[in-house]
């Protein structure tokens, strides 16, 4: 029996002097990649005309990760199409580009394509076999466990990176415990949104760090 969690997650730890002047001004220099994410989340605004009552939408950027129609899918057509997951992989490693660059955890700069120092992966599920039709209906309620210890770990994770900012200022090194950490914190996090929000897995996610 396989006792791996579906989905894989890793990031290549800089065992080499990080660049300074990059992580002391990394909270501007993630600026306009993280202007490009969240493009891709989209933006609606709304504005109305007292002359004639209308209103009018725009919509502007893309979709973000997709969870109602791959549920409604699961549910009426037990079918989990394959370019929405593509969808959701692809933009969920871009996420964590970002993330883990904002993190600090590389100097290098988050490509739109390119994989780079993150590994993140899982299988494409066959619905019929790998997936519960009416699971997805309340994978998020059964997942609060997990947003409760997550929110402790995120306050960890946010003062751990305080002091690998220093440490790297300092030093040029990123501390490895605090790296393995912060990893840790944000494998937790992927696997509870393949679990309960991109609805690839119907196994639970661990209450683990590591793999």
């Amino acid at each position: 029996m396989n006792n791996e969690y579906p989905l894989q997650f890793a990031v290549d730890y800089p065992d080499r002097d990080l660049n300074r002047a990059s992580t002391f001004f990394r909270i501007f220099t993630v600026i306009p990649i993280a202007i490009v994410l969240a493009s891709i989340g989209g933006w609606q605004g709304e504005w109305s005309s007292d002359v004639d009552a209308q209103s009018s939408t725009v919509v502007i950027g893309g979709t973000g990760l997709l969870f109602l129609p791959p549920l409604l899918m699961i549910l009426f057509r037990q079918k989990y199409p394959r370019w929405w997951f593509d969808w959701n992989l692809e933009l969920l490693r871009f996420v964590n580009r970002v993330g883990t660059y904002f993190a600090l955890m590389s100097d290098r700069y988050p490509s739109t394509d390119e994989h780079q120092w993150v590994e993140l992966d899982f299988p494409y599920p066959d619905a019929q076999r790998d997936l519960n039709r009416w699971l997805p209906l309340v994978k998020w309620l059964l997942a609060i466990p997990h947003y409760i210890v997550l929110a402790f770990l995120y306050l960890a994770a946010m003062i751990v990176l305080l002091v690998a900012w220093f440490a790297i200022l300092f030093t040029g090194r990123y501390p490895r415990g605090i790296f393995d950490f912060v990893e840790g914190v944000i494998r937790w996090h992927n696997r509870v949104v393949g679990y309960a929000f991109i609805l690839v897995t119907d196994r639970y996610p661990p209450f683990s760090l590591t793999r």
